[in-house]
């Protein structure tokens, strides 16, 4: 499996820049300012949203929202997840034709 890779993917009217650690295949862990937000997945027909709760988080810690910080606090929803999806088949359609 590949290491880790950063994407940027819109929500609202801003980009936000989140790091995805491919685990197994189909199956990526997102990242945000140094902790697990919760992992997507990809069942051969669409993104699916794995909750931060069933997700191993191995040597990183859990994002913990800073809501008095300067950082845009992002939810992972079915938009945000289906945004990060093709930010991920983006990269590595990049990877292969490069």
């Amino acid at each position: 499996m590949d290491g880790a890779f950063n994407i940027r993917i819109g929500y609202g009217k801003k980009e936000v820049t989140l790091t995805i650690l491919p685990v197994k295949e189909n199956y990526y862990k997102v990242i945000y300012y140094g902790g697990v937000m919760g992992a997507v997945c990809y069942n051969g027909d669409e993104w699916d949203l794995i909750e931060k709760e069933d997700v191993e988080p191995g040597d990183l810690p859990f994002y913990e929202p800073d809501l008095n910080g300067e950082r845009l606090e992002l939810i992972l929803n079915e938009t945000a997840v289906d945004a990060i999806g093709e930010e991920i088949e983006l990269y590595f359609f990049r990877e292969e034709t490069g």
